[in-house]
């Protein structure tokens, strides 16, 4: 093969691959957060679905954050090619420790905790006021929390009709209190694309707090006039978040 030719095959190969690089992720890894289950995600994960995504609503036990990560990298190594890696709440910290896999292309967190390597929830509400929401939190006697479900539907998702919130507050699922006192060991924030919405009416997570996260990731960063809840109450513009995401702009 001659020299012109092996150039030319050399352009042709690099600028494929150039190409498949700036294809827009295809595939979406969605992460719940404490005192929810996956099927908070329903109403993004079928817009998204309705787009063509293929998309991975990740049963988070809630028992660790280890367990809660390797359920969530169980479901990354499921993915076939770039992967959008989406957290809401607690599930920040779960994609922030496993968002380091190689597939993951971007990260978008959802009114989530951001810590960084060595913080743990715990750390970051030091020196804070407890929000409505967190004086609504629970223990029972085996260690895990609860949010008190007559206050659920007015401090979680204050934005979604009655009946709604009523529905996902019996669908809650607890979260062993020692997850919110573990360190995170990732940060994968650091060397991914980053995204941030923050909830402007939060009660449970203070919006001030987002600000914060979103600012020290260095995130692209969207500001919704919504509860802690914003996948169920605006799943279009969450939607719209994830799909900046996937095409990095």
């Amino acid at each position: 093969m001659n020299a012109l030719k092996l150039g030319a095959m050399t352009v042709a190969v690099f600028g494929a691959a150039q190409m498949a690089s700036a294809a827009p992720a295809r595939n979406v890894v969605l992460v719940h957060g404490a005192f929810a289950d996956e099927t908070s995600w329903d109403k993004v994960a079928n817009l998204l679905r309705h787009k063509g995504y293929h998309v991975t609503q990740v049963a988070s036990p809630l028992t660790s954050l280890d367990d809660d990560v390797a359920a969530t990298r169980k479901a990354l190594a499921a993915q076939k090619g770039p992967t959008v890696l989406v957290g809401h709440s607690w599930g920040g910290v779960v994609v922030g420790e496993a968002g380091n896999a190689p597939n993951v292309r971007s990260l978008v967190y959802i009114a989530a905790f951001a810590p960084d390597r060595g913080e743990s929830v715990q750390d970051l509400g030091k020196g804070a006021p407890s929000t409505e929401g967190q004086q609504a939190i629970r223990p029972d006697a085996n260690g895990f929390l609860t949010l008190d479900r007559a206050a659920f539907p007015g401090v979680f998702m204050g934005d979604v009709p009655g009946a709604e919130a009523k529905r996902l507050a019996a669908r809650q699922h607890p979260i062993n209190a020692a997850a919110f006192a573990t360190k995170a060991k990732v940060a994968a924030w650091h060397d991914k694309p980053t995204y941030y919405a923050i909830s402007a009416a939060d009660r449970m997570l203070p919006p001030q707090a987002e600000g914060f996260f979103a600012h020290r990731m260095n995130a692209t960063t969207v500001t919704f006039q919504s509860s802690h809840a914003s996948p169920v109450s605006h799943p279009t513009e969450v939607v719209a978040l994830i799909e900046r995401a996937a095409r990095l702009k």
